[in-house]
């Protein structure tokens, strides 16, 4: 695809909608933090952007990573809970 003929398309589509605060980058974001919220690897995620490396895509988007660390807190506690109360 031509990139002019991307972006052309995408403010079509962006004007008819009325999100004028909507830019084309503000999607791959979204893209990148959905993925990463629903528990997708930090490696995949990654690739699919295109990034030479895992520590860019970390220090971009590791926003999201916070929350997945708090469930993975959790997810230890109920274990540890279950096995203290067996």
């Amino acid at each position: 695809m031509e990139p002019r003929n991307v972006n052309r398309r995408f403010e079509q589509l962006r004007a008819a909608a009325g999100l004028d605060w909507l830019h084309l980058h503000d999607l791959r974001h979204a893209f990148a933090t959905f993925l990463l919220d629903q528990g997708e690897e930090l490696r995949t995620v990654m690739e699919l952007l295109g990034h030479s490396t895992i520590r860019m895509t970390a220090d971009t988007y590791g926003h999201v990573l916070p929350a997945r660390a708090r469930q993975a807190t959790s997810a230890i506690d109920r274990l540890l809970g279950e096995k203290g109360t067996a």
